[in-house]
């Protein structure tokens, strides 16, 4: 894929080839399947690839058998897995956290999900917490029924939440000086290239930057 495209994530002008949006793309990926909370939507990213992939295959010749529009094809196909694979990756972690994903969302400045993904959070929640008052309902219906001394039975309910302590295996993609692993540890110089394993937390803004990736 050589067609270019100018990048929506700076406010300059900057002409990318579809190569390098991929590549952001499948590091976005990786990011949000290794992750243990949902990382901000690169929505604009996905958009950009969707839009080059509908060209790309609008201009193919059905009848066209030759081996370099086969190779096109098997690309493109792989393109499209991993915005799928990146896609599903956050709506499970919605699904999974959804409480607790829109609290952050109304906390933070800046909005980790993209618009769609924000109707979809809400709707989730509402049919949760529907089908959560119909439980309990029923389950009131039916301690009605039961001996005196087993009404008091109760279920306790937890809202879901990442684990921000889980470790990660990072590698650094931009020099970063005195960074703060481990509290009861002096701040670590962490080189280009190098790779650690590290809890999430401490460096989640290192990797929301692209600073550092995970792997």
């Amino acid at each position: 894929m050589n067609n270019s495209f100018e990048q929506v994530e700076s406010d300059e002008e900057i002409e990318v080839t579809a190569k390098e949006v991929y590549e952001k793309i499948l590091q976005a990926w990786l990011n949000e399947k290794f992750s243990p909370e949902l990382l901000e939507s690169r929505n604009e990213l996905i958009e950009c690839m969707l839009a080059q992939v509908k060209e790309i295959e609008s201009g193919f010749n059905q009848k066209n058998k030759s081996l370099e529009s086969t190779l096109q094809k098997v690309e493109l196909e792989r393109v499209k897995f991993v915005i799928a694979s990146y896609l599903r990756e956050r709506l499970k972690k919605i699904e999974n956290n959804v409480v607790h994903v829109l609290e952050m969302e109304a906390l933070n400045e800046t909005s980790k999900l993209s618009t769609e993904e924000l109707a979809y959070a809400k709707s989730y929640v509402y049919h949760l917490r529907f089908a959560d008052a119909t439980q309990k309902h029923l389950n009131t219906l039916a301690l009605d029924q039961m001996p005196v001394n087993m009404q008091s039975i109760e279920r306790t309910r937890t809202t879901p939440r990442p684990n921000l302590d889980e470790y990660m295996f990072i590698r650094v993609n931009e020099k970063q000086t005195q960074v703060l692993i481990d509290p009861e540890e002096d701040p670590l110089d962490l080189e280009v290239g190098s790779q650690h394993i590290v809890r999430f937390k401490p460096v989640a803004a290192l990797i929301e930057s692209g600073a550092i990736s995970l792997l």
